[in-house]
């Protein structure tokens, strides 16, 4: 088997950016997805649930090639990091930490490019077959971020906001200005395991969309 290709290391710019903000255009890719509300951290709850549904067909589609399904212009590949969109229940540009139940979602896990619907459709069905899980809420997602500012935030989740208010500096600074209108939303990319990394040493890309001030 050739070596694993792998996102992060192929695509620096996008995976590894430096500490401090950064201005990065961000081409179309395509991911897994699944839309829901609510606290993430809710025991049980729909963003647990589409977890299983993300890395569940992520890794049926990974690990075809040991079975019968051979898929046109498969490569064999490291599956690329969760990824997350966030918005306010009530429309409110980026999101306040402090109320998450209040959240919206996409949470969604990038897909090799030989990845069509047949195929998405298959490991739906695979996932079903194999686990028992209903994948009805999974779909595959094409999205094209754009122009956008980012930076990597290293400790925990509810520490953001510090990292954040650089990058709306940064983006003054270079006039610009955010931009959460629909299809753009404050973007997390997370780099570290939750379950087994200390929340100071946790690390998470942000992303935020922005435009000519």
């Amino acid at each position: 088997m050739a070596t694993a290709f792998d996102y992060k290391k192929e695509y620096k710019d996008l995976y590894q950016p430096k500490k401090g903000p950064g201005l990065i255009r961000v081409p179309a890719m395509q991911f897994v997805a699944v839309e829901g509300k609510g606290d993430p951290n809710a025991e049980n709850g729909a963003y647990a649930n589409a977890m299983a549904l993300l890395y569940g067909i992520s890794f049926t589609i990974k690990m075809s090639y040991l079975g019968a399904k051979k898929i046109e212009g498969y490569f064999p590949y490291v599956v690329p990091p969760l990824e997350g969109l966030w918005w306010m229940a009530d429309g409110m540009p980026g999101i306040d930490y402090g109320r998450k139940s209040e959240f919206c979602w996409i949470s969604m896990i990038r897909l090799p490019e030989f990845v069509d619907q047949p195929v998405f459709d298959w490991a739906k069905e695979e996932l079903a077959r194999k686990k028992k899980l209903d994948p009805t809420a999974a779909h595959l997602f094409h999205w094209e971020e754009g122009l956008c500012v980012q930076a990597m935030h290293t400790g925990p989740y509810d520490s953001e906001p510090s990292t954040v208010k650089g990058m709306v500096d940064y983006a003054g600074e270079n006039g610009l200005q955010e931009e959460f209108v629909s299809g753009r939303y404050h973007h997390e990319i997370y780099l570290s395991d939750p379950r087994r990394t200390a929340p100071e040493k946790l690390k998470t890309i942000i992303r935020h969309p922005v435009k000519k001030a």
